[in-house]
Order: structure tokens, then C-alpha cells, then sequence
């Protein structure tokens, strides 16, 4: 595996302002999606929420694809879920501003649909698992994408906290979703597929080996272009031969045969 350095940047101040400024900006959006979390788990005690929850094969309960990663089921839950979203959502944030918040409807959506389409008839999923599942799988499969040094500790960070999500995306504990951890998983392998790009890779940093050989490879097509004949198409015409004269046809006299005798 090829693992690139990044260029020295030009200002290292301005780039440590700029790195601390994505990072509390990352933290911040992790924060306040936590807040929210917070404040759904507190409206919900006030309310029924099954209506809000995903129920598998019932065509009503797929409006729960888009409330029910806000719902959580219990305190325990809620802090499991809350913390797993302010950790791996900074990282997301901070390395793939762009990629997370375009692929995070991929995420969501992947959730409840997985939840709704693999679930049993009869139950309720809800909770924020889902989401938090597809924002490792996407950091994690973008650190195996780009392999570039802050794509790379990304990925690791993320599954030194978090590598066991690539075990609970399968059946082991009752009562678990592993239905909506599936389907947020897709949603961010996919995410991470179509999304690639969507970040700029650092400058690499170009070594003096690389640039000899680019000033010897541009040396030598000079050469190339310098000694070469020109292509017999280029070459320009500065004389040509005049076509022959035609020759005259004459019309000899026809020979008189024995049917023209008087």
C-alpha cells in the first residue's frame, strides 16, 4: 500500500488556525446533534412514540424511517448511541466535511429501510444506531479509499473506539436492531463508494527523485522534438512537376468494304 506524505504547508500558522476552526466546527454540529437527541428523548417521554418508531413489513410504519433514529428507549440508550455520534461524528466531520454531510441521508434513510425490510412483523426499532454504524463503515471504508495520512488515522481512530460495529451489523444480542445497524452500514459503504471525491486530497509532497526524473522525461522530449524529422505531411512543397501534354486522338479514314461497291 502506497501511503503519501503531505506537503509541507506554505503558512503553518494559518494552517494549524484553519485545522483548530474545522475541528471545533466538527464538534459543535456533533454537539448540537446530540442536543437534539436529548430534547426528542425528552418530548417522546410526553408522547406515544410507537407511531414514530419503524415497524417491518407495515407500509404505515415507514414513515419511521425518517423520526425514529431520534427516538431512544431508554437513558442507557440514549447515552450509548449520543456518545458513539459526538466521537465519530467530529471525525467525520473534521476529515470529510463534505462526504458526511452529503452521504449522511444515505445513512439515515439506510436505517430505518433496513430496519422495516429485515425486521419481524410486530416489532419496534428506533434509535440512533443506525447512523452512528454508517459514520464509522464510511470512515473506515474512506480511510481504505484514499490512503492518505488523515484518512488513514481516521480510519484507525475509528475502529480502535468503534471496531466492534463490524460485528454487530449481525444477530447476537435480543432486543439489538442489528437490522438498522446493517442498513446504516450499507448506506455508508455507499456513501463512501460515491462520495470519495467529494473531499480535495492534501498536497502530496513531491521528492527530488521524482522531480529529476520529470526535468529528464521533459528534457527528453525537447530532444525528441528538436532532432526528429518533421512528418512528410509538415514538410513544404517548394516545387512541382507539371503534368505531360496530352496527346491528340486522330480520326483515321474508314476502309471502304465490300458492301459500300456500287
Amino acid at each position: 500500500m502506497h501511503l503519501s506524505s503531505p506537503e509541507a504547508p506554505i503558512d503553518p500558522e494559518a494552517q494549524r488556525r484553519d485545522d483548530r476552526r474545522r475541528i471545533a466546527s466538527a464538534l459543535k454540529a456533533s454537539i448540537a446533534s446530540v442536543l437534539l437527541l436529548v430534547i426528542a428523548f425528552g418530548v417522546q417521554a410526553a408522547l406515544d412514540w410507537r407511531p414514530f418508531a419503524v415497524r417491518p413489513g407495515d407500509w404505515s410504519g415507514l414513515a419511521g424511517v425518517l423520526t425514529a433514529p431520534l427516538l431512544h428507549g431508554s437513558p442507557g440508550h440514549l447515552i450509548a448511541n449520543a456518545s458513539a455520534l459526538l466521537l465519530l461524528g467530529t471525525l467525520a466531520l473534521t476529515v470529510y466535511p463534505r462526504a458526511t454531510l452529503r452521504g449522511l441521508p444515505l445513512m439515515w434513510l439506510g436505517s430505518g429501510l433496513g430496519a422495516w425490510w429485515l425486521g419481524d412483523a410486530g416489532t419496534h426499532h428506533l434509535g440512533a444506531s443506525g447512523v452512528t454504524h454508517g459514520l464509522m463503515f464510511l470512515v473506515f471504508v474512506l480511510g481504505l479509499l484514499r490512503r492518505d495520512r488523515p484518512s488513514i488515522a481516521a480510519g484507525m481512530i475509528a475502529f480502535l473506539f468503534y471496531g466492534g460495529m463490524l460485528l454487530t451489523i449481525l444477530p447476537q444480542e435480543p432486543g439489538v436492531s442489528w437490522q438498522s445497524h446493517m442498513g446504516g452500514a450499507i448506506g455508508g459503504v455507499l456513501a463512501a463508494f460515491l462520495l470519495r471525491h467529494a473531499d480535495p486530497l492534501p498536497p502530496r509532497r513531491r521528492y527530488s527523485w521524482e522531480i529529476e526524473e520529470e526535468e529528464a522525461e521533459r528534457a527528453a522530449q525537447q530532444a525528441r522534438e528538436t532532432l526528429e524529422p518533421p512528418s512528410p505531411h509538415e514538410v513544404p512543397v517548394l516545387w512541382t512537376q507539371a503534368e505531360p501534354p496530352r496527346g491528340v486522338v486522330l480520326q483515321f479514314p474508314r476502309r471502304p468494304s465490300d458492301r459500300d461497291a456500287p
